[in-house]
């Protein structure tokens, strides 16, 4: 980065303002700049997801819609990688940003610390999109393609694997942003992706007719662009962040918190993929109705689920930043204002849809019997939705304080959990075990995050204490001056 970019007024103007949510504002000003966009970007990227079938559907080729459905698991598992580098090294510049109110040498940390995460992220890609090129048809047989599916699906993650350096950098690039409090930034480049996306969609699938293997060109070229998008505000707008390879370390102090916190996030989508995997294939022995009720109410809960996650995540930054500093009160309010918001969000919208359940769940299907599974699924999905958010504020919480052991604890806990409790709901209760499984896991999830904060809670109070103490140093030292 240039001096010049760095002393101009704009930059300047940025920094401060996205500072300013994070270490001053008013708790509710500073929740909205942050969650409120990070909900609305991930409810533009479900309305993609739909419209992005919706072109594949188009072509009227079920193998095409099939060749998708096989490929999202490895585009979970993309999305990962990029999320080990990008939460672990987003969460660690958020804490030293905070810690460099009262110590501004840590700030030159977050060089090495952005460097280390964006090309981290790429070599991780290459490797894991070479691997998977060369062991291309094992993989594809390995997601379950059947003969007729096989050649679309083979297509469709050849060049969605050949993409994962960028695809895998696009998100890591994501949460660097956001560890600035740039919230706004991130919402519009996610915006700008989608509607990319869906241009792309329509050149290489309805108009050069490239069927799968367009949609994930398409995939990969907006991605491109968030990428180009991501690093461009950085280097024009962040006063600390650096892309430059030469910050590129490899040093422990650097390795440790970013993979102590980012591992968490490969082991819960790894998970979230076999657990998927899972329920799909018990709940198919009940018949179609079945699988379609499920579909159905997951679609309905992903509202609510979205938005209680766009405050889970959003908040994280402010976590990590007051921890960083010591701002043992400032951490608290955002805490109990992250709860209050969840469970108003869950308690509005619950309540809504399950005095209307029949009425909203009809929109989606005229079948008696899909209707009858599909009630009951979507109540047991909602009750939930109700401790899985306090549990996402937990582990957003291990994850600012740089509780590595805590944070893993509770991204693998619901898939250990979940597998053997679906297992035996199936043996003992049917088809009501299958859908209630997940809320009881859930909730057994919740049950062991607030025992591991029970167990971890004097840790983090004593990180705290020790960023309260230099702050105080600091003031005193600057009084005596």
């Amino acid at each position: 980065m240039s001096t010049a970019n760095l002393e101009s007024p704009a930059k300047a103007d940025t920094v401060g303002t996205n500072r300013w949510y994070l270490s001053t504002a008013p708790i509710v000003r500073a929740l909205a700049h942050l969650c409120v966009p990070m909900a609305a970007a991930m409810i533009v990227g479900a309305v993609y997801n739909l419209v992005n079938a919706g072109f594949v559907g188009s072509l009227h080729d079920t193998a095409l819609l099939a060749a998708i459905t096989f490929g999202t698991p490895v585009l979970g598992l993309v999305m990962a990688v990029g999320g080990v580098f990008g939460v672990g090294g987003g969460t660690l510049i958020s804490r030293l940003l905070g810690a460099a109110e009262h110590e501004p040498a840590r700030a030159g940390e977050i060089k090495h610390v952005s460097s280390f995460a964006v090309w981290g992220s790429v070599i991780a890609g290459v490797v894991f999109g070479g691997v998977g090129l060369l062991l291309l048809d094992p993989l594809v047989s390995a997601l379950g393609a059947d003969a007729a599916a096989v050649p679309a699906t083979s297509a469709y993650v050849a060049v969605m694997l050949a993409f994962v350096p960028v695809l895998a950098a696009a998100f890591c690039l994501e949460q660097l942003v956001r560890a600035e409090g740039a919230a706004r930034q991130v919402m519009i480049g996610i915006i700008a992706s989608a509607v990319a996306n869906v241009v792309f969609d329509v050149l290489f699938i309805l108009v050069l007719h490239w069927g799968v293997a367009g949609a994930a060109l398409s995939m990969g070229l907006a991605n491109l662009g968030i990428v180009a998008y991501f690093a461009v505000w950085l280097w024009r707008h962040s006063e600390h962040v650096s892309l430059a390879p030469r910050w590129f370390t490899l040093s422990p102090a650097v390795l440790k918190p970013v993979f102590g916190v980012g591992v968490g996030e490969l082991f819960q989508a790894a998970f979230l993929i076999v657990t998927t995997l899972v329920l799909n294939n018990l709940a198919a022995a009940y018949g179609d109705g079945a699988l379609a009720a499920m579909g159905v109410a997951v679609r309905i809960a992903q509202v609510p689920e979205f938005l209680v996650m766009g405050v889970t995540i959003g908040v994280l930054p402010l976590l990590a930043y007051s921890y960083g500093k010591g701002d043992r009160r400032r951490l608290t309010s955002a805490l109990r204002a992250s709860a209050i918001t969840v469970g108003g969000i869950v308690l509005i919208f619950s309540t809504t849809v399950f005095v209307f359940r029949e009425q909203v769940f009809s929109v989606f299907s005229a079948d008696r019997s899909v209707l009858a599974i599909g009630v009951t699924v979507l109540t047991a999905q909602l009750v939930a939705m109700i401790v899985n958010g306090f549990a996402g504020l937990i582990t957003s919480l291990f994850q600012a304080a740089g509780r590595s052991v805590a944070a893993i604890v509770m991204s693998v806990a619901h898939g250990v959990l979940f597998i053997p409790v679906v297992l035996l709901g199936d043996l003992w209760f049917g088809l009501a075990g299958i859908i209630w499984a997940l809320t009881v896991t859930e909730g057994v999830v919740f049950l062991v995050g607030v025992v591991t904060w029970l167990a971890s809670r004097r840790a983090i109070d004593r990180g705290l204490a020790e960023g309260s103490l230099e702050r105080a140093e600091e003031v005193l030292a600057q009084a005596a001056a």
